[in-house]
């Protein structure tokens, strides 16, 4: 989920990036991996770019417009860029956002191919009583207004996958399956999943197997532990060396980005240890 996408940037004279402790080893860099912006808000955006170089790594994602000239000004990529959604509620399934939705992609669309990016992030909304073939076809319907433009300027729209059990009751796109009912619909490569690893565990497990069978649309992962959202180590129950090695086998391209939230006193120890346990 993205959040905080117009949380300011301190300037770049006045960072004072954490130290983070030294890796053990250098990344395999076999998995591309990033963070999320709203997760590790404590520090200024500069100070997270820094943060990031300084583990090994140079993505951040979460991010707006405003914000890319200060990723730029570092060097770290948006794997995943934000700001033309209007929340997880009002989404492409419901009629009644359709047409102001469909003006704030085809901006954004523009905004991410010109600033050199590639994915943007969308959500379905929620059901608001919707049978879910009425959700597919409303989706359907609104996305086929804005995917050609999208295929001409080489942009992706991902729609993410979320727990409608736990975070965000009513959400309609809550299952592999229905996500990937939508991309046979549309059939375009400019229309893909986010796989919120954390949120397909609470919904329906069998994270490994899912992976294998429907990674081809898949342009992207979330991390988190469960329960609890927090750190991804051996407290909560997923194992994320073999989920990610599992990611890495179906030839995968994208980046998978961190999106815990951390509760250990040290955030950058936090984030660098999850590096290094998905970096397979």
């Amino acid at each position: 989920m993205l959040g905080g996408l117009g949380l300011a940037s301190a300037g770049l004279g006045a960072a004072r990036a954490p130290k983070p402790s030294p890796s053990s080893s250098p990344l395999k860099g076999r998995l591309k991996q990033s963070v999320t912006r709203w997760t590790f808000r404590k520090l200024s955006l500069d100070e997270l770019c820094l943060t990031v170089k300084q583990l090994g790594f140079s993505a951040i994602e979460a991010v707006g417009p405003s914000d890319w000239p200060t990723l730029k000004a570092h060097g770290i990529h948006c794997p995943m860029c934000g700001g033309a959604e209007l929340g997880l509620a009002k989404g492409f399934a419901v009629p009644q956002y359709h047409d102001e939705l469909v003006s704030r992609y085809l901006k954004q669309i523009d905004l991410v191919a010109d600033a050199g990016y590639r994915n943007t992030i969308c959500f379905s909304g929620n059901r608001n009583g919707m049978d879910p073939e009425e959700g597919l076809a409303n989706a359907e319907a609104a996305l086929k207004r804005v995917l050609g433009h999208a295929e001409k300027r080489g942009v992706v729209l991902a729609m993410e996958l979320l727990n409608s059990k736990v975070d965000h009751p009513d959400y309609l796109c809550d299952s592999t399956e229905w996500g990937v009912a939508l991309c046979k619909r549309l059939g375009s490569p400019n229309f893909a999943l986010l796989n919120d690893i954390y949120h397909m565990q609470i919904m329906e497990g069998d994270i490994i197997a899912t992976i294998r069978k429907y990674h081809e649309y898949f342009v992207h992962y979330h991390t988190a532990g469960v329960p609890g959202r927090h750190e991804i180590g051996a407290d909560q129950e997923l194992n994320y060396p073999a989920i990610c090695r599992a990611i890495v086998e179906t030839g995968f391209e994208g980046y998978l980005a961190h999106e815990f939230i951390p509760t250990a006193p040290d955030i950058v120890e936090s984030l660098r240890e999850a590096v290094h346990l998905c970096d397979v």
